[in-house]
């Protein structure tokens, strides 16, 4: 730039806001100079950079003044820029444009940028040749304007500017890049082309997306913005689009994508791309010109609201469509669209938490001189209600706004009953694109399942017919659901929006619905007349209801002839745990009526009834039973009925005396289950159920009599004879086959197990439970084991004192439980397969044996009293109950954080971390976080908030947890040289309260040889199968910089 004063704007400028700006750029110049060649070009290149000029074609006679309109588009821009041609002084026009620029230069701090075109800077400052001539005319015509015409032009001059002619060599096409670049450099962005309100909460969230962008960097990279719908993805793209816009060759944001597909079709989408661009469209070539044409232009393009696959093949094919240094970013509510096109980076919006949604709610609900604590509490609860959902925030804040206190109270109230329809319009969206059998999924799973366990769901929605594994992962692709902590969880108004469309036109009306979940609205079915029809009901659940309300509920459930599944659980006076006494028991069956034939699930808790129903009944389509605590059911149902019986629990019915023999021709039947039935004296042949793999009959103390298990050539048979017997499979008889079976977990009854000569062999069996069955020396040392496929093995509490896997035929073992084993001293010859050992309560135990060649293992525990150590390169865990180790007394500090700073080569020099805690927290578990600290000053621990002084003896619980590093998963950030911190948190996942007296403390453990080669645990196959109540660890949050894991000792 020609360098005359350093500065483009007055230093007594008042400061000058683009938030008041409509135009990012005011060009002034002389049209019959410029306007068709060098203006006409720079105001295409700053539109191409997103740039966004005013430029005025409309021609005004000689003398004429300066249109207001003008006037109010100088003040409304963020820059000025004035290109000084050889007839611009010419004008009055343009000389009183440069004076009203040079004014808002003065009193409101304009950026004022002068282009010298074809004319010498000296002879706009000096007023000489054409400039002399033109002044000499003014002087004749405007002698009053002419004194402040002449310092705008010398003030003007002085600006440092461009001569386009000096630059790159006098090419105009790249001096006009150069000069937009400049440009670019000097603007903010402009908010009126987003809600300035949904700027709350955008600053960090643009840093993330923008090192996601890797802006600068070589490449092409396309980036995916997934959420929910009215989550904010639109606003954070159009942020990052006028972040960036300007270091790219063309831009732009193609809108609605959803919406404008369906209703025009992507050919005009296309050409709105190629138009922006200023790419001349020749017919039929829309899909080559943008292939062909910004293969090597550096382009920044924004999808928004993609909603299908073919919409990015057509707008955005591949990597290779776009020149270096491309971005193309992608909103969608859909995560399957951004996998299927294998963007590089799907990113996953965040919600406002409670201090950004409470600012974001009042600049749309501002109180004005209102008494601030009449609406505090009640802005608290718009708030909670709209979840940290931008959209919610917007409509209820601008919907309240000029609303008094008691209309807020009203709006409220009927918030909780009748949703707002423009938000659970938005939120449709998402729902409206989905399948049909989808939508009765993701409605079944708002209704009934949110906060219920997945696995457990997954049974019944799966018996519905609803293929819930593919179905599940749509939904959580749609952003309409979420699993955690192995729970069906979901956004409350994206589950108010499931309410909202099962209610549908008939709110008050339950009897129309196809879902009654809402306890009001049961009782309000169970009152009405008999013949109302209630054919539209699919699903109902009725939980905690009065015993004498149970009778009325199952005769309305007779007359619901769609039913798909019931779930009814009745409340018991006084919880009820023992048999009734005989007078307060029923006698009749739940009705001649029930159930419906279409029923598919039939959960029943705590009922009084001797029977189901009476006889045979037909009901082609039910795959689950589940009956607990039927206290006075004395016979279960005939199954010839129930052809596609698929699962059958039966728990606490304390008179039960029968099975149905039908039971033995359950072809489909899996799961049989029997618990806690005392009465039980009779279990018919069960020869029949050719695909059963869950097998448990626990404390049913009257139907088992076993004397003895005998071995058989090819396998382990138990088969159970009308008279209570055991007896095993001889050649020719038509007994049930456990290969076959794959069982998955036997069980065998109660202190039973000492009247048996114990041969365990079977090539399917995959999961065997022992526990609790008083299992001596004798009886381990006399059993043959041949289990060539068992990964899990409980053995806990049991009275065995040496456990020699040598003479165990177990080579796939992954889990092993001998917890609460007192009598065992010894463990020896693990499986080289084992990956995870509980110990905890062996108070005897003395050692794990030689695990050097136990490759996989990861995780000892051995909490409570033992006589073990920390072993190196795996997860141990053990508890010392009243005592502080020597090591950790005077080095605990208060709080439930600790964090500490990691050597280089600390992988090399130390195994892993040694964790002393003491707290009074029964369920806890630990957060270690690692990662790489920016600013690292060199020191070991952060400052300590306060040390623990008193002595080795503790009334609390005191833990030791030892983890190496080399079981922490196959994880790439823990090989990093580059992490510098790691800190362990103690966290209650109960209901203790006792933060104040948590004391926490780590050090690294050295290897015991530092030249020794550093081992470590085999994880690239790492076994997590474990059940999900019992699962060691899981990675919360895994990236480039830092690791969450969740330890559960």
């Amino acid at each position: 730039m020609t360098s005359s004063s350093s500065s483009s704007a007055s230093p007594s400028s008042t400061g000058f806001s683009s938030q008041s700006c409509k135009y990012h750029v005011f060009l002034s110049f002389r049209g019959e100079d410029t306007r068709n060649t060098f203006v006409g070009h720079l105001y295409s290149a700053l539109e191409q950079e997103g740039i966004y000029p005013y430029k005025d074609d409309e021609t005004l006679p000689r003398g004429e003044s300066i249109h207001p309109s003008l006037m109010k588009a100088i003040e409304e821009s963020q820059i000025a820029i004035i290109v000084f041609s050889k007839n611009y002084c010419d004008s009055s026009w343009c000389l009183d444009e440069l004076a009203h620029i040079m004014k808002c230069r003065d009193t409101r701090g304009q950026i004022v940028m002068p282009i010298f075109y074809d004319v010498d800077p000296t002879e706009v400052r000096k007023q000489k040749w054409k400039y002399g001539e033109a002044f000499a005319r003014h002087e004749l015509e405007n002698k009053r304007k002419v004194e402040s015409w002449r310092k705008a032009l010398v003030d003007a001059s002085n600006i440092s500017g461009w001569e386009p002619k000096h630059i790159a060599n006098g090419h105009e096409a790249k001096g006009i890049k150069q000069i937009v670049y400049e440009i670019s450099q000097k603007l903010q962005p402009i908010t009126s082309r987003l809600n300035d309100q949904n700027q709350v909460g955008m600053a960090a969230r643009l840093q993330g997306l923008e090192l996601e962008l890797e802006i600068g960097s070589g490449g092409v990279r396309m980036v995916g913005i997934w959420g929910v719908g009215g989550g904010g993805k639109t606003t954070l793209a159009y942020s990052i689009y006028d972040e960036i816009c300007s270091k790219f060759d063309g831009c732009c944001f193609v809108e609605n994508i959803r919406e404008e597909s369906g209703r025009y079709g992507l050919g005009k989408l296309k050409d709105k791309i190629l138009s922006e661009m200023e790419v001349n469209r020749a017919g039929g070539r829309r899909r080559s010109l943008i292939n062909d044409m910004f293969r090597h232009r550096k382009v920044l393009i924004v999808l928004d609201d993609v909603d299908h696959p073919d919409q990015l093949k057509a707008l955005a094919g591949s990597h290779d469509w776009f020149g270096e240094g491309s971005r193309i970013i992608i909103t969608t509510r859909d995560e399957h669209v951004l996998t299927a096109h294998k963007v590089d980076v799907i990113h996953n919006i965040t919600l406002l938490d409670n201090d950004e949604a409470m600012k974001l709610f009042r600049k749309h609900a501002p109180r004005d001189n209102r008494v601030m604590e009449d609406y505090e509490q009640l802005s608290k609860e718009v708030v909670s209600y709209a979840g940290g959902l931008p959209l919610a925030l917007t409509v209820l804040g601008s919907f309240l706004c000029d609303k008094d206190i008691n209309e807020w109270k009203s709006a409220l109230a009927r918030l909780k009953e009748i949703p707002d329809t423009d938000i659970v319009e938005k939120l449709k969206i998402s729902f409206d694109g989905l399948k049909p059998v989808e939508k009765d999924l993701f409605l079944d799973i708002a209704c009934f399942f949110r906060w219920e366990y997945k696995d457990e769901a997954m049974k019944i929605l799966d018996a519905c017919g609803f293929h819930p594994v593919v179905g599940v992962k749509v939904l959580i692709q749609k952003a309409l659901i979420t699993i955690s902590n192995g729970k069906f969880d979901m956004h409350d108004l994206v589950q108010e929006m499931g309410h909202y469309i099962v209610r549908g036109e008939h709110p008050n009306n339950p009897e129309k619905h196809s879902r009654v979940w809402k306890k009001e609205d049961v009782l309000n079915i169970c009152a009405m007349d008999g013949m109302v029809k209630l054919d539209n009901i699919g699903a109902i659940n009725f939980r905690h209801v009065a015993l004498d309300k149970s009778q009325s509920f199952l005769q309305a459930v007779a007359n619901m002839n769609k039913l798909r599944w019931i779930d009814l659980y009745v409340d018991l006076i006084n919880e009820i745990t023992r048999p009734l006494p005989e007078h307060f028991l029923l006698s009749h069956d739940l009705g001649e009526n029930f159930p419906p034939r279409e029923l598919c699930c039939l959960r029943l808790a705590n009922l009084m009834h001797k029977q189901l129903w009476e006889g045979y009944k037909l009901l082609p389509n039910l795959k689950i039973m589940e009956l607990y605590r039927l206290l006075n059911l004395r016979m279960t149902p005939d199954f010839a009925g129930l052809p596609n019986l698929e699962r059958f629990n039966l728990t606490l019915c304390w008179y039960l005396e029968e099975i149905h023999p039908s039971i033995g021709c359950s072809e489909r039947l899996v799961v049989l289950s029997i618990s806690s039935c005392p009465g039980l004296k009779m279990c018919p042949s069960i020869t029949g159920l050719k695909k059963l793999q869950i097998l448990k009959f626990s404390n049913c103390s009257k139907l088992f009599k076993l004397s003895e298990i005998q071995k058989n050539s090819d396998n382990l048979v138990f088969h159970l004879d009308n008279s209570g017997e055991a007896r095993v499979k001889k050649p020719g008889e038509n007994l049930i086959d456990v290969e076959e079976c794959c069982l998955e977990q036997p069980y065998l009854p109660y202190n039973n197990i000492n009247h048996i000569g114990l041969w365990v062999f079977s090539i399917g069996l995959r999961r065997l439970d022992l526990s609790c069955c008083t299992l001596g020396d004798k009886n381990i040392s006399d059993a043959v084991w041949d289990l060539p496929n068992l990964e899990e093995l409980d053995l806990s509490q049991n009275k065995f004192s040496q456990l020699n896997f040598d003479l165990l035929r177990l080579p796939q073992l992954k889990w092993l439980n001998v917890s609460h084993c007192y009598e065992l001293v010894e463990l020896s010859e693990l499986p080289s397969s084992i990956a995870v050992v509980i110990a905890d309560g062996c108070k005897s135990l003395k050692t794990l044996g030689d695990i050097s060649n136990c490759k996989w293992l990861w995780k000892v525990s051995l909490k409570g009293k033992n006589k073990g150590n920390a072993i190196e390169d795996h997860f141990v865990s053990f508890t010392l109950p009243y005592q502080i180790p020597k090591r950790f007394v005077g080095r605990l500090f208060r709080g439930e954080t600790f964090t500490m700073h990691l050597p280089q080569d600390c992988y090399n020099d130390f195994c892993g971390f040694l964790i002393c805690s003491v707290h009074g927290i029964y369920h806890s578990c630990i957060e270690i976080t690692i990662k790489q600290e920016p600013k690292y000053d060199g020191k070991t621990m952060e400052k300590p908030y306060e040390i623990r002084q008193e002595s080795n003896k503790v009334s609390d619980m005191m833990e030791i947890e030892y983890g190496s590093f080399g079981s922490l998963r196959n994880i790439s950030l823990v090989n990093s040289s580059y992490i510098n911190m790691i800190s362990f948190s103690i966290k209650d996942i109960g209901w203790s309260s006792s933060a104040a007296r948590m004391y926490i403390g780590a050090e690294l453990v050295p290897r015991k040889s530092k030249g020794d080669h550093v081992q470590k645990t085999y994880c690239s196959e790492f076994w997590d199968q474990e059940a999900y109540h019992r699962k060691s660890f899981r990675i919360q949050h895994d990236s480039k910089s830092s690791i969450k894991i969740i330890w559960h000792p």
